[in-house]
């Protein structure tokens, strides 16, 4: 499937949908993300790539403008606290939505809330976590980053942790972690895309 077919875009977010997942709890513990171990009863989440792109800062901003995500095939839903440059704040609760393209699939669409923990502007890295929010299919704590190496080369880590969000997410179990490896998979070459 080439890009532009399965680029979606980043739409506001209702605000009475915002304002509820604005008072809900990250459904995981968040601290663990720091630490790089996995709590027990989650599954690790753990990929890079190189990059062929070399420039961090335009790299950065694809990630931090929600562009790597909706080049993988994602909606990004934002809620009225997303900055007028387009990027992403700590705090910010958002909703990933994926669907067959073209159709609105109503109650059959996934819709994955979420909320930014931490952004990171560093010299030689760019990144964000998000923590799932009640209703994603996922209980979980995913980071994505972009590293520059002292050659300038750029690599693209994501890592985390999840484990099924309900009974019904873990009984279809592998399908679920098909569904999340294909989309880590578009994740991994999205930056790479124009």
């Amino acid at each position: 499937m080439s890009r532009r077919a399965r680029t979606r875009g980043v739409v506001p977010l209702a605000p009475r949908r915002a304002a509820r997942l604005r008072d809900a709890e990250v459904t995981a513990p968040w601290d663990a993300a720091s630490t790089g171990i996995v709590p027990p009863g989650f599954r690790g989440i753990g990929r890079s790539a190189p990059l062929v792109r070399r420039d961090l800062d335009g790299a950065g901003e694809d990630l931090l403008g929600w562009r790597m995500h909706t080049r993988a095939g994602l909606e990004v839903a934002v809620g009225p606290e997303h900055g007028r440059e387009g990027t992403v704040h700590p705090g910010e609760v958002i909703e990933l939505r994926l669907g067959v393209e073209r159709l609105d699939l109503g109650p059959l669409g996934v819709r994955a809330p979420c909320r930014v923990l931490e952004v990171f502007e560093e010299p030689d890295r760019r990144g964000l976590t998000y923590g799932t929010l009640p209703g994603h299919p996922e209980s979980g704590i995913e980071r994505f980053e972009v590293l520059r190496a002292a050659d300038g080369a750029l690599r693209l880590r994501i890592s985390g942790y999840s484990r099924p969000g309900s009974p019904l997410v873990g009984a279809g179990a592998p399908l679920a972690r098909i569904v999340q490896e294909r989309i880590t998979r578009r994740y991994l070459r999205a930056l790479d895309e124009e």
